[in-house]
């Protein structure tokens, strides 16, 4: 196999939501974006959005690709490449 070719993987996929107020993931391959109201997270199965309040990392393991996070969670979801939100220009974030 190439260099170029390898891939890396974080084995299986896991999500385990505790009383709406934590949640911890595993096979997450990197976080996109993220604030205190929505977290954007690519697994190995996909790309997933969490929205809640007083939202914040707890552990981050990029070696293993595990995540918990803490805070009210009002929803996750997970995104086909189609509905993955769009970056805000600078100026609309501005004119809000």
């Amino acid at each position: 196999m190439d260099k170029a070719e390898e891939v890396i993987s974080f084995g299986n996929h896991e999500l385990k939501l505790i009383d709406r107020r934590e949640i911890s993931l595993t096979g997450i391959k990197k976080i996109t974006s993220f604030d205190s109201e929505e977290f954007l997270l690519e697994s190995n199965m996909g790309i997933i959005l969490i929205k809640g309040s007083n939202l914040e990392i707890m552990r981050l393991d990029t070696h293993d690709g595990n995540v918990k996070i803490k805070g009210k969670i009002n929803s996750f979801t997970y995104l086909d490449s189609k509905d993955k939100p769009k970056e805000e220009s600078l100026l609309s974030k501005l004119f809000k």
